[in-house]
């Protein structure tokens, strides 16, 4: 088996475990921050999609669900439309989400990134994203301009 990357971040959110787990699994939710509507039933072995908010449907990213934990633990494999999410090769993304105190330590983990290209786009996404999720679970809103079109 080839080598492949991860990456891995963790930050820290002014909000609560519940806040937090609806904020990565409701479609609403996700379309606010992420520009993107995370649209599942978030059940283990479920298909979720990563739907444009433009109304077209079109998904840009699916996968299935491998494991869901509310509000503490969700796992699922991250695939282009055009493969299929169940293939062993897919990547997988987990979200921990940890209270500490009244906060929440969010780890984000990205793994079996195929090569340092891959994993250089799902750092800047990823970072762009999470900034965005902070913001949004703080404040109420996102940010003024979208992070992940910053050169």
């Amino acid at each position: 088996m080839a080598e492949t990357h991860t990456f891995s971040y963790t930050l820290y959110l002014g909000a609560g475990p519940e806040q937090v787990w609806r904020a990565l699994t409701d479609a609403e939710a996700t379309g606010r921050y992420w520009g993107h509507r995370n649209v599942s039933d978030w059940q283990p072995g479920s298909r979720w999609e990563h739907q444009r908010t433009d109304g077209s449907g079109v998904a840009d990213v699916i996968g299935t669900v491998l494991e869901a934990r509310p509000p503490r633990r969700l796992v699922s494999t991250w695939a282009r439309p055009d493969q299929d999410p169940a293939d062993p090769a897919a990547s997988v993304v987990t979200f921990d989400l940890e209270p500490y105190h009244e906060l929440v330590r969010l780890t984000v983990t990205h793994e079996k990134l195929a090569d340092a290209a891959e994993l250089a786009a799902a750092a800047k996404g990823w970072a762009a994203v999470l900034s965005n999720l902070k913001t949004y679970l703080e404040t109420g809103r996102p940010l003024p301009h979208d992070p992940w079109l910053m050169p």
